[in-house]
């Protein structure tokens, strides 16, 4: 197959969305042809060959930071990547476009697809549906719910990444027509020595959280702060991976609670970074707010690492109290807070929830999800040429 991904983000721009489309689109292209239309910012190349994908970036000219959007540059990037993408479907003659995030790239796969002539199938993966934490989600505005629930209905095929966006789709956007439900997918984690603590700058008999994502509002890192402060575990140190918007806020909380010494930001960090993070932690904690499907938590089962997050968004398809951590009610930090004091106080239940999340985790490596986008493929090309041969034929007459 002839394959065009789009997706306003692709790494190293934004995040988990990004971060499974470029391992969907690596893991097909051993097989595939296939091309990313994606949007430029900083340094990054115009085009370059990633591990076989042709990756092409468009500017939007606005954007200046790697891990965080603005709007002025998802609105420059319909526009740009509409006369790239038509240019590139001139060129290869896709047999299927597959669009990530109904919002903003929706509107951007839909109008290639039409004017290609070649089946879309659209990607979900939460946020572009539904955003807690942000004034401008979709859901909140009724032309941008109108916009989506379009959108949502003219795709040939819709994907949810777990049954929480799935069910979105119906429930908030009226939408009534099958959902294909595949569960987002992670390489498996190189074979890496463990790290040390040492090399964090941590005691030997330091008990060690982690947590992993963009430092923005719907991860309320900051909330995370306060339930770190409240367990009262002079032991205890907070690793936090990533960047963004909400980094000063979290240093000044940690600074006011005085718990600055034990928080440690290490900022946005290479793989190899983030995986010997990982490898020293003792539990992976996350207090936000909503996600769309969680690939930082089967990361971390990946590790063998027990979780405790809260019980809204994807992650609770695979993570459930008593089997895999805790799975605490939205924003009840109290509990949350008893939950990382249980994991503290008992190193072999740690060991037991560890040990089960490595079993359960083998179901979500990226194998497993690129088959399913493969069946999925095929079926909307054949569905997409029988109907124009149908309608060859009729015309024909």
């Amino acid at each position: 197959m002839r394959i065009l991904f789009c997706n306003y983000e692709y790494p190293p721009l934004g995040g988990g969305g990004g971060v499974v489309m470029a391992a969907l689109a690596r893991h097909l292209a051993r097989r595939h042809e296939v091309t990313v239309l994606t949007s430029r910012a900083g340094e990054l190349a115009a085009e370059e060959i990633e591990s076989n994908v042709r990756v092409v970036r468009v500017p939007v000219f606005f954007r200046r930071q790697l891990a965080v959007a603005n709007f002025p540059s998802m609105f420059a990037y319909l526009p740009t990547g509409f006369l790239r993408g038509a240019k590139l479907a001139r060129q290869a003659s896709f047999d299927v476009i597959n669009t990530h995030f109904a919002v903003p790239t929706g509107p951007l796969g839909h109008a290639l697809s039409k004017t290609s002539g070649v089946p879309n199938v659209l990607s979900v993966h939460g946020g572009d549906l539904f955003d807690p934490s942000k004034g401008s989600s979709p859901h909140r505005h009724a032309p941008m719910r109108a916009a989506v629930r379009w959108l949502l209905r003219a795709a040939d095929a819709i994907v949810g990444q777990s049954r929480d966006t799935v069910r979105h789709v119906s429930s908030i956007y009226g939408v009534d027509r099958p959902v294909e439900l595949i569960p987002l997918g992670i390489e498996r984690p190189p074979p890496t020595e463990r790290s040390t603590r040492a090399a964090f700058g941590l005691p030997g008999d330091a008990f060690v959280m982690i947590t992993i994502g963009r430092l923005v509002a719907r991860k309320a890192t900051t909330q995370l702060i306060d339930v770190f402060a409240a367990t009262r575990l002079a032991n205890a140190h907070l690793l936090i991976v990533g960047d963004g918007p909400d980094a000063d806020a979290i240093v000044e909380r940690a600074r006011n609670l005085g718990v600055a010494e034990r928080v440690h930001l290490l900022g946005q960090v290479s793989e190899e970074r983030k995986y010997a993070a990982l490898s020293i932690a003792d539990a992976f904690v996350s207090t936000s707010q909503h996600e769309g499907f969680g690939l930082v938590y089967l990361e971390a089962m990946a590790q063998g690492l027990p979780v405790v997050c809260y019980d809204r968004g994807g992650q609770t398809d695979f993570l459930k109290t008593g089997e895999t951590g805790y799975v605490v009610p939205l924003n009840d930090q109290d509990k949350f807070k008893q939950a990382l004091l249980a994991l503290h106080s008992d190193a072999g239940t740690r060991m037991d929830y560890g040990r089960r999340n490595l079993a359960r985790v083998e179901q979500f490596f990226i194998d497993t999800c690129a088959a399913r986008y493969e069946e999925i493929f095929n079926d909307v090309i054949s569905r997409h040429a029988h109907a124009n041969g149908t309608r060859r034929a009729i015309s024909s007459s």
